[in-house]
């Protein structure tokens, strides 16, 4: 355990919630494990994988005023293993009582620290796996890096409901290295982790690669000099204010919260518009994400991680550091989280807050005037932050908030790419050679993000707009005329929506009952990257297990069980009958109502020599931004700075 995550000490006092959003505090969390426990609906081999603070119903949050009382429940998610079967739990502090309790009959909760030893212990004690390992001759087995994957499905030699977790390998060549850069090729594991029960898979033994790929700064030979020190400073102190989960910063308002699957969650995103709240988001947060792997190869075609819900994103959460991850004048937010047995654990500085200067916001100089002098205005964003490591990958999320109105999204993808061993250097159409003897499989990583607006009210709708070339003719006498198009998306069938980059394709939520100075109805727009969709064939486990992935857009009304593209937190062996698709499937009215947004987007990874041995960063995400929402301008009024002012 980092040092950063300690246990939370029952002793310690922790504020009292005071708002339906605040997250559940290690004293609330201990209760409610306590309440189920003693219902005695769980046997001793139980264990937890996620707990947390449940949302009331929309009408509650939005009706709420300070000091008023609403229901505390606590959700509570685990496994049990006597059983063979994932629990789902809802525990009520306020009464005292478990007021729900499910076996989950498709999927189970998600891959934990609980499954890693298990699946250690069951290797351990297999002939056949220390055998397989030893014919590659490695004798001192405290160096083979065991990596649990996973599995997406069942080996038919399982049982129907066995918790199973896949098995790759990897070879240290001393404790503190890279070991990525041995991997033992060929060799995987199915894990039942409930019975024990191990199966080999061994397509054979492959000469290890030679060449070490060391990244650490204390393995690496020589570092470049010349980097002269940036120093933040922000003498009066940050600009933002935060009480509790609420923040504000200049015109924006918003709570900030993590969850087990979703990550970073925000709430309540307003801007104060000349002194009238005006409300743009009730919620925006990661549904979910896919990393189907699109190589033939044994070691990697059965890969499709998702994961968020199938490995708790949240509880993966680093602990940050400012000058290393954040840099500037930091707030932090920690979370707490479950441990399997039902502890309370906390991941300090799990969120950043900070803010970044962004060059220029607006400037013009008119030069028509006696003595022309420029109009300058500095950009800034507030910056609301959250890293994971999962395995051998890395994804920072950023939530960024300019002073114009604009919401920005943007994923950081960085770690380590996954590997084979190609003996003979040789290039494959689907795992392009990135180092001596090393190859790494194409694939992709497609997230989708749920935005529930609530854009001055409830009642919106959306409409696609398209920028097309306008037909020739008399309205068009020098055929260069081109105009914006927009079509109402009047049901979830209608919804289902790809990018075209072609005709500048972007999506408008409007609320048709508040208008703007011009008379028209206020709108912001979710203006996407250009984005593929998922790859794999139609009749492929990963499309049938990530029906998200197949459109950029869908929209859906709101529903307050709607909350996961996938499975949620039983994503883990789900068969895919449920999420996005199916509550699409109902085909509901979207027009002049509580709308949903589902964006799904991502990169198509290619992977180069430069990803190796660990790649830098490269960036996903989109932009929502006000299209009529505002008469003018919004950021007219921000000062210019001492240097421009003169």
């Amino acid at each position: 355990m980092a040092e950063a995550e300690t246990l939370v000490a029952a002793t310690v006092p922790e504020p009292a919630p005071t708002h339906p959003l605040d997250a559940a505090t290690g004293a609330e969390l201990t209760a409610a494990v306590g309440i189920l426990r003693a219902s005695g609906r769980l046997g001793e081999k139980a264990f937890f994988a996620a707990g947390y603070a449940a949302e009331p119903p929309k009408e509650v949050v939005l009706g709420f005023t300070p000091g008023g009382a609403w229901e505390r429940i606590i959700r509570l998610a685990g496994h049990d293993r006597g059983r063979g079967e994932s629990f789902d739990a809802r525990v009520c502090l306020t009464r005292g009582e478990v007021v729900a309790f499910d076996w989950v009959e498709d999927g189970q909760a998600p891959v934990g620290a609980d499954d890693y030893f298990a699946v250690l212990k069951a290797l351990a004690g297999d002939a056949e796996w220390v055998a397989a390992v030893k014919r590659r001759g490695i004798e001192d087995l405290s160096l083979v890096h065991v990596e649990p994957w996973v599995a997406g499905g069942r080996h038919p030699a399982l049982p129907a409901k066995a918790r199973v977790v896949k098995v790759i390998a990897f070879l240290h060549s001393h404790p503190e290295d890279n070991q990525y850069a041995r991997p033992l090729e060929g060799l995987m594991a199915h894990v039942d982790v409930d019975g024990g029960q191990v199966i080999v898979e061994d397509h054979g033994a492959v000469p290890m690669p030679t060449h070490p790929a060391e990244y650490a700064a204390h393995r690496v030979e020589r570092m470049r000099d010349g980097l002269k020190p940036i120093e933040i400073s922000q003498p009066e102190g940050p600009s933002f204010q935060v009480a509790g989960n609420l923040v504000c910063w200049q015109k924006w308002r918003l709570r900030v919260s993590m969850q087990p699957t979703e990550g970073l969650v925000l709430h309540d995103v307003c801007y104060d518009d000349d002194g009238r709240e005006r409300s743009i988001l009730y919620r925006a947060a990661l549904a979910d994400m896919v990393v189907p792997y699109g190589d033939t190869s044994p070691m990697h075609s059965w890969k499709h991680a998702f994961d968020a819900g199938e490995a708790a994103l949240g509880v993966a959460a680093n602990s940050l550091v400012n000058g290393c991850d954040c840099l500037g004048e930091i707030h932090y937010f920690d979370a707490t989280v479950l441990t399997g047995e039902g502890k309370p654990r906390t991941i300090a500085n799990a969120v950043c807050l900070h803010e970044e200067d962004y060059g220029i916001l607006w400037k013009h100089t008119n030069y028509f005037t006696r003595e022309p002098k420029p109009e300058v205005r500095r950009s800034r964003r507030l910056v609301v932050s959250t890293i994971v490591t999962l395995g051998n990958y890395e994804y920072g999320f950023y939530w960024y908030f300019y002073l114009d109105g604009t919401i920005q999204v943007e994923i950081k993808l960085t770690g380590v790419v996954g590997v084979s061993v190609t003996p003979d250097g040789a290039d494959s159409p689907t795992a392009p050679a990135i180092a001596p003897s090393i190859a790494s499989p194409i694939h992709q990583h497609i997230f989708c993000f749920r935005l529930d607006f609530n854009l001055d009210g409830r009642a919106n709708a959306v409409d696609e707009v398209e920028v097309l070339p306008a037909p020739p003719g008399a309205d068009n006498p020098h055929g260069s005329a081109f105009h914006a198009v927009a079509r109402r998306l009047r049901n979830e069938g209608e919804a289902q929506r790809d990018v075209n980059a072609a005709t500048s394709r972007h999506w408008r939520v409007v609320n048709e009952h508040v208008r703007n100075a011009l008379g028209k109805p206020v709108g912001y727009k979710l203006v996407p990257q250009a984005s593929s969709t998922l790859l794999a064939g139609e009749g492929s486990l990963h499309a049938r297990r990530a029906g998200f992935a197949r459109h950029n857009l869908w929209v859906t009304p709101y529903a307050p069980d709607e909350l996961d593209a996938a499975g949620g937190l039983f994503t883990n062996l789900h068969s895919g009958a449920n999420g996005l698709p199916a509550y699409a499937a109902a085909n509901r009215r979207i027009e002049d109502a509580d709308v949903v947004l589902w964006h799904t987007l991502g990169v198509t990874h290619v992977p180069r020599p430069e990803d190796w041995p660990v790649m830098p960063v490269e960036y996903a995400g989109f932009v929502l931004a006000p299209t009529g929402f505002f008469d003018a301008n919004p950021a007219i009024d921000v000062p210019p700075t001492p240097h421009c002012a003169t």
